[in-house]
């Protein structure tokens, strides 16, 4: 077995917020890639504005520098666990895993994720300790977590032995000491090149696996993956191996690979590098593009099943198709089915109604993202309540767990365990750090994460943080009964007045302000009482010929509560749907008229006698 000698192929990998974008911006701006003049910002990878915006990676992206005359490709992936399937994805183009961790928070749910899958893969981990600049640091504390992770879920003995670096990627200072005073990140390059294995060569006919797609609207479709054997140059002739088995011929048209953020044209590419190839149209994320002579496959990537499902439908609102460029049913299937080239962990599934389509996914958060780009692309649709997926495994009903974790203040305890008990948690593990600081774990179905970000959020003032991770799946544990209030309901269409909406506020808190458009069954607001009721928020005052003595004092409405896509998700019950377009959000109910509700009420009674 030959190897790239010159070549280092590594994934950073770690829980969400722990510093991997930012020790790639360092990375890339201390390898001397950029001109002296260039300006290039922070959270380089990131150049996405929904990644940008949330503050995230979404999406898992590759790069590239050079030390030494060593080629270090640098595969930049998402922490959150909604989008693990993005790790899941691409870290098999790697050879070694650099495993951040938080000096304060130290190995969270993600990261036993994250380090499960490399470490099942063989692959070699060098472990930096992130933020050890933070007064409240516990390094050593930390070390011992991380080793205690290692001899979890290590498969062989020689994955114990891995090198500890300490860092601030924020000031770009890595150390192989704890106290040490640092100038530069040379001690990672160097611990890369010493301990990072170089990629193995097989001897072959060429042979790459397809990990990322990309777009050009010259070039159209981009394949981005490894070669793991052979070599390929422009015009060369290959076969496509899609996921069926089915064998497709093409000419390759150009072959790219990457330093820094270019994309730079080559002409002959080996085993071990990464690289992106244009010319083949029909292809798709876990093909193999093989040698015409030989059209051997690769095992294609695996990916863990999704564990949430809501329905998309076009939007059938009185206002429906006023807002968005693309309202159709044949444009919402498009662009649903495009997204599952490059969106590995999601599954649609069309429905009985040839308007509405099941879409499954990781996590609430998934799918919102999904969402939110398709509303900026200029889509209008509906979207249902999440709910979770269900199994019969053995003859019985199952449902998915998830662990959650809880990063909280010792105040907090009482309406968490208040709120969760509610949902069906179960407590398994409380640590205190004896400075006001707790971390709650709990076993939760997934049906209890649903809709518990926001109470969470509210319940803890914006003082705490939530992390999950899927555990499994467990016995049905019962409905969970929800206890949100009922709704104030739009009785007529038109626009919304001061006077009517003040009327709507002495019965609980609005959505909306005045000169808002509404429509019959839209939900203007949350009702202090468990029912529903209909409010005429376009309602005037009556005008007579009687002056009030009070008549010129204007009238002052309470701030409207405004939602967020998340929030709003969060907030429908099963009998209403989030409206979404590129100007709004609105909630509105699925029957829209007073007395289609009524007789829909009025037959359940009936039928549960």
């Amino acid at each position: 077995m030959n190897y790239r000698t010159d070549i280092r192929n590594i994934a950073i990998i770690a829980h969400v917020d722990h510093g991997k974008t930012t020790l790639v911006d360092a990375m890339l701006k201390q390898s001397n890639i950029f001109r002296d003049n260039q300006e290039v910002g922070e959270l380089i990878m990131d150049n996405n504005t929904l990644e940008r915006e949330k503050g995230i990676t979404i999406m898992a992206k590759n790069t590239a520098v050079v030390y030494r005359d060593i080629k270090i490709n640098i595969i930049d992936t998402p922490g959150h666990a909604d989008f693990s399937g993005e790790v899941e994805r691409v870290i098999s183009m790697a050879d070694c895993c650099l495993l951040l961790i938080d000096s304060v928070e130290g190995p969270m749910p993600q990261t036993k994720f994250v380090l499960r899958h490399a470490l099942q893969k063989g692959m070699k981990t060098i472990v930096v300790i992130n933020k050890m600049d933070r007064t409240n640091s516990r390094i050593p504390e930390v070390i011992r977590l991380t080793q205690d992770l290692f001899l979890e879920l290590a498969i062989s003995a020689d994955q114990l032995d891995f090198p500890i670096l300490y860092a601030s990627a924020r000031d770009g200072i890595v150390v192989t000491e704890p106290n040490m005073p640092g100038k530069n990140i040379e001690p990672l390059f160097e611990c890369i090149r010493d301990n990072a294995p170089p990629p193995q060569i097989e001897n072959g006919p060429f042979q790459m696996l397809v990990s990322n797609l990309d777009y050009d609207t010259h070039k159209g479709k981009i394949a981005i993956g490894r070669v793991w054997r052979g070599n390929i140059t422009p015009h060369d002739y290959v076969s496509r191996i899609s996921a069926d088995g089915n064998i497709d011929n093409y000419e390759i048209a150009e072959v790219f690979n990457y330093l820094g953020l270019k994309r730079l044209k080559i002409e002959h590419a080996e085993a071990g590098e990464i690289i992106a190839i244009t010319g083949i149209d029909k292809v798709s994320i876990g093909d193999t593009i093989a040698s015409i002579e030989n059209p051997e496959a690769l095992p294609r990537i695996e990916i863990s099943e999704p564990t949430v499902e809501m329905t998309f439908s076009i939007n059938t609102s009185p206002f429906g198709g006023r807002e968005g460029r693309f309202s159709t049913t044949r444009q919402l299937r498009e662009r649903l089915y495009k997204e599952l080239e490059t969106n590995l962990s999601l599954r649609i599934q069309d429905t009985d109604s040839p308007d509405t389509f099941l879409v499954k996914g990781r996590g609430e958060l998934h799918l919102a993202i999904l969402i939110e780009t398709m509303r900026r692309e200029g889509y209008e649709l509906e979207i249902s309540k999440p709910k979770a997926i269900t199994k019969i495994i053995d003859g019985k009903l199952n449902e998915p767990m998830e662990v959650l974790t809880i990063d909280t203040k010792e105040q907090y305890i009482g309406i968490l365990n208040e709120i969760l008990s509610k949902r069906q948690a179960q407590m398994v593990d409380m640590h205190n750090d004896n400075q006001g600081n707790i971390r709650l774990v709990f076993n939760i179905p997934t049906k209890g994460l649903l809709g518990f970000r926001n109470s969470f959020l509210i319940a803890t003032r914006g003082d705490s943080i939530m992390n999950t991770l899927f555990l499994g799946y467990e016995p049905w544990h019962g409905e969970i009964i929800s206890n949100r209030s009922g709704a104030l309901v739009a009785s007529e269409q038109g626009t919304a007045i001061t006077y009517g909406l003040n009327n709507a506020q002495g019965r609980g808190i609005t959505f909306i302000d005045p000169g808002t458009k509404v429509y019959e069954g839209m939900i203007v607001g949350l009702n202090t009482r468990a029912q529903d009721i209909p409010v005429n928020v376009c309602k005037e005052k009556k005008r007579t010929n009687i002056r009030s003595s009070t008549s010129d004092i204007a009238i002052k409405l309470t701030p409207p509560l405004k939602m967020s896509l998340e929030q709003a998700i969060d907030f429908i019950n099963k009998d209403e749907l989030v409206e979404i377009t590129p100007k709004n959000i609105r909630l509105r109910k699925k029957l829209l008229t007073y007395s289609q509700r009524l007789r829909t009420i009025s037959n359940s009674r009936q039928n549960n006698r």
